[in-house]
């Protein structure tokens, strides 16, 4: 009887310690100063760091284990430079988590820059942070109250320059819309441009998601100091239902997969991705921390201070719309990368 008891005793102890390491990806991620990053691609300040820094300090209490994630910048390029490092430098065990930057997805498609080595189907993507749609908007005061009066007459965009989103939409409304959009290139960042449309020194800005008007400047689109023009997506914003999708304009049939492209790239959003080569169980865990955090009253409370506006995808449907980004027909991406490109008449340096 004893040793009947005794055996039973050690099973159950056995069976006991099994069940507490029965958990590998907690495991990996549990343990006294265990750490994750996460990559910025930009300096302190804007709306990737906002965002960013946002998420860290919440999801690690839904990662099994609870590590410390480390907010750690690294501007350049673009988010090129951060892109490269997730790629091909970060440990690719599930420690290291970044937003990659939201135009790499067609930089790629389209073969825009030689520097960008990452190859954006290898990611492991947790989920889309934030697709909102890009909006071009104008001051209050510009003449130009719709997506008409600019086919009709001219209006100044400030822009930071060659190759750069805000450069890259007005252009392709141009060339495909028809519209007369004049690029004012020179701005440092998208900060410069508000203030320069504040001044008047320009009339819009090309393109800024939604969310980010809403977390840095709160009122300009209640209040209606700016007039979006033109929302760009898969998924128009409710909350400015006047404001026509991309999607939804009439444009010739030949051009319809180009405006199908353009929209799709602009609802990558605040694509959130941990490195290629991951174990599978530590991605599917990743995936239901960012699920959690969102449902997180600390994070809500948080977010709700930041004014962020959150419209999110999961990682499954995030990656599934990249990969029909990258796997666009040949033909249409050439087409895409010419409609993208200003005419000389339609720039001011």
């Amino acid at each position: 009887m004893r040793r009947r008891l005794f055996l039973a005793t050690a099973l159950a102890a056995i069976a006991g310690a099994a069940s507490t390491r029965a958990d590998p990806v907690r495991d990996f991620y549990a343990g006294p100063g265990k750490q994750m990053r996460f990559i910025i691609r930009t300096p302190p300040g804007g709306g990737y760091d906002l965002l960013s820094r946002l998420l860290a300090r919440h999801i690690g209490r839904h990662i099994p284990g609870e590590p410390v994630v480390t907010p750690n910048n690294m501007p350049g390029g673009g988010g090129i430079v951060a892109a490269n490092y997730m790629a091909n430098v970060a440990p690719r065990d599930g420690s290291v988590i970044s937003i990659v930057s939201q135009g790499l997805a067609s930089d790629q498609a389209l073969g825009l820059s030689s520097q960008l080595k990452a190859d954006l189907r290898s990611f492991n993507w947790i989920a889309n942070v934030d697709n909102s749609p890009q909006l071009l908007a104008v001051w209050h005061t510009s003449p130009t109250k719709t997506i008409a009066d600019a086919m009709a007459h001219e209006t100044t965009i400030g822009t930071t320059g060659a190759g750069s989103a805000s450069v890259q939409y007005p252009a392709f409304y141009n060339n495909v819309l028809g519209t007369k959009f004049k690029m004012i290139f020179g701005y440092a960042g998208g900060a410069d441009v508000d203030f320069a449309m504040e001044k008047g020194e320009v009339e819009g800005r090309g393109t800024n998601p939604y969310s980010d008007y809403m977390a840095d400047r709160p009122n300009w689109i209640p209040d209606k100091l700016i007039i979006p023009l033109i929302q760009a997506g898969l998924v128009k914003e409710q909350a400015i239902p006047d404001t026509p999708l991309l999607a939804d304009l009439p444009v010739k049939p030949a051009d319809k997969p180009l405006v199908d492209f353009m929209s799709r790239a602009a609802s990558v959003g605040r694509p959130l991705a941990t490195t290629p080569g991951v174990p599978p169980e530590r991605v599917a865990a990743l995936r239901k921390a960012f699920e959690e955090t969102l449902r997180d009253p600390e994070f809500i409370a948080d977010a709700r201070k930041e004014h962020a506006v959150l419209h999110t995808m999961q990682g499954l449907e995030l990656a599934s719309l990249i990969d029909t980004i990258l796997t666009t027909s040949a033909d249409i991406r050439a087409r895409v990368k010419e409609a993208i490109e200003p005419k000389q008449s339609d720039v001011v340096k």
